[in-house]
């Protein structure tokens, strides 16, 4: 597949959706970023900002002398995320147009390098992984923020779910998508030249009035038309699915669990020269 594949699709809806996960993960990232001693006039990247990304936690960390970057390939998407540095008056963030396999930017010119949950959403995930270690300055810091489908799954047991998630997992397939790149991604960034390796996994459970609730509904509906497309389903019984899936989902005493998520990072060797 072409290198411009994002498994969720840009759907207007799916921009809202990164808008509120920007704000459902912002503890967790800030806690990643706790982890890195970040030096003054540091420079960081946020690879796959999308409409906010981590953007606002980095623009803290670095202050009024340090520069983070945040790196989008969608125009529409790049144009959510200006209008939200402009509001926010995030004046250390420039944005740019690119492709996380290819940013354009020096290499070695980071002091942290960060991406969250894109691996998990596109083809090839060494690739981008190899262009986050190459931005790294030596002695820099890497830091990943990665889901694994593993355990996604509610309680009761909803034959609409199980059914919904084999459709998704053979269109993630078919476009080169692994559901479960989390527990490897602390291989690839060994692989990648990668030192002193951190993980950490998360891990949640979403009850009835909680946001992330209906997450894979909201994926679901995201990849509707190329399901169809696709003839893997006619709409009336992917229709019935999702309606039975939310009745589910509408009961106090179904449990949803969340995807395994782990953050993981590590340092370039070397020294600034």
């Amino acid at each position: 597949m072409g290198t411009d594949v994002y498994l969720l699709g840009h759907a207007a809806t799916e921009d809202q959706r990164l808008v509120r996960q920007a704000q459902e993960l912002a503890n967790e990232s800030s806690w990643l970023f706790d982890q890195i001693d970040l030096p003054v006039d540091a420079r960081a990247i946020d690879l796959g900002c999308g409409p906010r990304g981590a953007l606002e936690q980095l623009s803290a960390r670095v202050g009024s002398s340090g520069t983070v970057v945040g790196l989008e390939r969608g125009a529409d998407t790049i144009a959510h995320a200006r209008a939200f540095v402009a509001e926010r008056g995030l004046h250390n963030v420039e944005l740019i147009q690119g492709d996380a396999r290819a940013t354009g930017q020096p290499p070695g010119s980071f002091d942290l390098v960060h991406a969250r949950l894109v691996l998990v959403n596109v083809p090839r995930p060494e690739e981008i992984v190899r262009e986050m270690v190459a931005l790294a300055r030596p002695g820099g810091v890497v830091a990943s923020h990665e889901a694994d489908y593993l355990p996604h799954r509610c309680d009761p047991p909803c034959a609409a779910w199980d059914r919904l998630f084999e459709l998704f997992e053979a269109h993630s397939r078919d476009h080169g998508v692994d559901l479960f790149v989390g527990r490897r991604t602390h291989r690839l960034l060994r692989e990648a030249g990668l030192t002193d390796i951190q993980v950490r996994p998360i891990i949640h459970v979403y009850p009835k009035g909680h946001s992330r609730r209906e997450i894979f509904v909201d994926f679901i509906q995201n990849v509707r038309a190329e399901l169809l497309e696709a003839g893997r389903i006619e709409a009336k019984e992917l229709d019935d699915l999702m309606s039975e899936l939310k009745a589910h989902l509408a009961r106090e005493d179904v449990l949803v669990i969340s995807h395994l998520f782990f953050q993981v990072w590590g340092r370039k060797p070397g020294h600034a020269g």
